[in-house]
């Protein structure tokens, strides 16, 4: 090939790349980074869906994240506060109002440890705003150990934090 069939072509090949360098410096500028979650390598045993740390956010956020609705899907890092003594079907997690949020695992699928309470953990599924029946949180007292004076001053339902968990990493 003789070098003036050339020269257009190296021209054109130029003026392609200078301008693929000028788009990519303006929508440089124009970008908008939005916080993230910091970097969290944590390590331990998964239970239900394998799952990591990495994205998790603190239980101090999950009001943000719910703000006026009533779920949310989110990973969460907080405490064990309790755990279902019966079976591991169920834990706590004390939010940063000091209230139970409970935590169940998806389906009935998958249980924890009995013996992780003060253990952080983390959950990946959905948080939701509900009301839980008096039926439902005499059951859970019962679960937890509760004396049934304790089990029989339940008397009205509850407007509590939930998490249908569908897997949870237990930090060693």
């Amino acid at each position: 090939m003789n070098r003036s069939a050339m020269l257009p072509k190296t021209l054109l090949l130029s003026a392609l790349l200078l301008g693929l360098g000028a788009c990519q410096s303006k929508s440089n500028t124009a970008v908008v980074q939005e916080p993230s979650a910091p970097a969290v390598t944590l390590t331990g045993n998964t239970y239900g869906t394998a799952i990591t740390a990495a994205g998790a956010q603190p239980i101090a956020t999950l009001q943000q994240v719910l703000a006026d609705k009533d779920s949310a899907q989110i990973k969460l890092i907080g405490t064990a506060d309790a755990v279902c003594q019966a079976k591991g079907c169920w834990l706590t997690i004390k939010t940063p109002t000091g209230q139970d949020m409970r935590v169940r695992f998806k389906d009935y699928a998958f249980f924890v440890p009995k013996d992780i309470a003060g253990k952080q953990v983390v959950l990946n599924g959905w948080a939701h705003r509900e009301t839980i029946p008096v039926q439902d949180l005499q059951h859970y007292a019962q679960d937890a150990g509760k004396s049934k004076q304790e089990v029989a001053a339940i008397t009205q339902p509850e407007q509590q934090l939930t998490f249908e968990a569908d897997g949870v990493l237990v930090v060693e």
